[in-house]
């Protein structure tokens, strides 16, 4: 009898309501199945374990010079305990233990701010659980992070987005999502996750069969069946994502800066749009992205208070060579059928206050780079239909519409030396130089923008580039656009990295598949300009 994947699982308990152990790609420890459910009375069929359970590892995120964020979830109410050290066997550890414990109103997520940690030291630190009712505790999942350095040192971080989009999900037969542990293999200090963290609007079916006959097989999950509208579906979605043991690997070995792009709600959404797609129940974008919003800050290791106004965008120090600049161009942008138009309509794609936010933090920043982190790309037109999804109008000419939002951020910091954006979004890797001397818009300074991504979805691209700003694409990965939504089988999907040299400052950009292939490289001297 031929067993399917989806009835392998079933029997498993990774669809229902049990939290057994994932049925790895390669023998998980330590970490446990998903659970949709929300309530701990709801799991096991009532019949709770005597111990809790960790269930989807821990992660890190928003590095300090004195500690970082710490995430986990919980199979039932308990409180979260972390023991941390500059030593793997947690000799004089300090431990930390959350006020409130994790319950189902987050959906068993929580986390909690290590503190007290000396700079640019590597920690060790080690979660439990305690029942809330039992006092029993879990069995520890262990991780480790870098804190900031406070003096130049070597720096790397690597960055990328598209996670599990247009169906192409946890493949068990190639090892999974094995560009996490790609990039874990190089040891980042850090990860930028520029966006489309999840596929909420992205079903996955157990398999998908290639023009050419090849077959792609997924894991399967409930949450992944349909759409996501409720709440429960939209924490479904992470749930997905970390059944696969490479980035449960990677999350607790990266500390991380997390924004989102438009696939933690839906395709291409904007505040105040109504759907017209029969595959939703529910029509109002602005209330499936409350419940994705909620999902997002329960399941990932981003700090709130950082946030300058509670949400995504703020601003990290990483030392005296670096200063991180995350950008929300999601929350605050204004209706995409009017991104196309020519001249200042109103438009905009970061709105009033986070653009003069970039523009005041950029200038007042004292790090050697300033690493703006934009979700969205500057210069390549991204079509939604007859309309524009990002900055880029694709008229030729002066900046309109949303491009005159971006001339005033270029304007303002165009005396801020070492400014380099990274972006994602568009399903391909590309180093792109802008300069004045090209450029319709003029008043601004020469400056990269490096693109990466997917990490594990459909590849696409080139796009067509905007000449507005001056854009000059220097080096492109793409799959064609005969070959869009290009399988991970194909070796489109990437990631970038950064290295800053601690004794040069010299900062060089590396764009990679996911493979561990180096694409293109661009080594950048601090105070240069183009």
């Amino acid at each position: 009898m031929c067993i399917s994947r989806r009835s392998l699982l079933k029997s498993a308990g990774v669809l229902g309501a049990s939290s057994l152990v994932v049925p790895s790609v390669a023998r998980a420890q330590s970490v446990q199945s998903a659970n949709l459910s929300s309530t701990s009375s709801n799991l096991f069929g009532g019949l709770l374990p005597a111990r809790p359970q960790i269930t989807h590892g821990v992660a890190t995120g928003d590095v300090s010079t004195d500690g970082a964020l710490v995430w986990t979830r919980a199979d039932r109410p308990a409180h979260m305990i972390v023991e941390a050290a500059t030593n793997p066997d947690f000799a004089g550890s300090r431990t930390f233990k959350s006020p409130n414990p994790l319950t189902p109103d987050t959906d068993g997520t929580g986390r909690l701010r290590l503190v007290g940690m000396e700079p640019g030291q590597q920690v060790h630190y080690r979660v439990h659980l305690e029942d809330i009712d039992t006092g029993l505790a879990s069995e520890p999942v262990v991780g480790t992070f870098k804190t900031v350095p406070n003096q130049a040192s070597d720096i790397r971080l690597h960055w990328s987005g598209d996670v599990v989009g247009q169906g192409w999900g946890i493949n068990p037969d190639i090892g999974g999502m094995t560009g996490w542990s790609t990039m874990a293999d190089r040891q980042p200090d850090l990860f930028i996750h520029s966006g489309d963290t999840c596929y909420a609007d992205g079903p996955v079916e157990e398999s998908v069969t290639l023009d050419d006959g090849r077959v792609w097989h997924n894991l399967t999950h409930p949450a992944k069946d349909k759409v996501a509208e409720t709440l429960d579906e939209y924490r479904g979605q992470y749930q997905y994502n970390l059944l696969d043991e490479n980035y449960r690997r990677f999350n607790s070995e990266v500390a991380q800066i997390i924004q989102w792009d438009d696939h933690e709600t839906v395709n291409n959404w904007y505040p105040g749009e109504i759907l017209d797609l029969d595959e939703y129940t529910e029509k109002d974008v602005d209330t499936l992205a409350a419940r994705g919003y909620q999902a997002f800050h329960e399941w990932q290791p981003l700090d709130e208070k950082l946030a300058v106004d509670g949400r995504v965008y703020r601003r990290l120090p990483y030392g005296p060579l670096l200063e991180i600049f995350v950008l929300d161009m999601r929350t605050y942008k204004s209706d995409n059928r009017t991104a196309s138009d020519m001249g200042d309509n109103g438009s905009q794609i970061l709105g009033a206050e986070q653009k003069q936010w970039l523009i005041d933090a950029v200038n007042n920043s004292t790090a050697t780079w300033k690493i703006i982190a934009n979700d969205l790309p500057l210069g390549i037109v991204v079509p939604d239909g007859d309309d524009k999804e990002g900055p880029a109008n694709g008229q030729p000419g002066a900046p309109g519409a949303r491009e005159t939002e971006i001339a005033e951020v270029l304007r303002g910091i165009k005396d801020v030396p070492n400014v380099v954006w990274l972006t994602a979004d568009v399903h391909y890797t590309a180093a792109h130089h802008y300069s004045p001397d090209r450029a319709s818009f003029q008043d601004f300074s020469p400056f990269w923008e490096f693109v990466s991504g997917p990490l594990n979805a459909g590849a696409f691209g080139p796009n067509d580039m905007d000449d507005t700003f001056g854009p000059e694409v220097v080096y492109v990965h793409a799959p064609g656009k005969d070959n869009a939504n290009s399988c991970p089988f194909d070796e489109y999907q990437h990631f970038g990295e950064v290295d800053i040299d601690g004794a040069t400052k010299e900062m060089t950009v590396r764009l990679m598949n996911t493979k561990g292939t180096e694409l293109y490289t661009q080594t950048l001297t601090p105070s240069e300009r183009g």
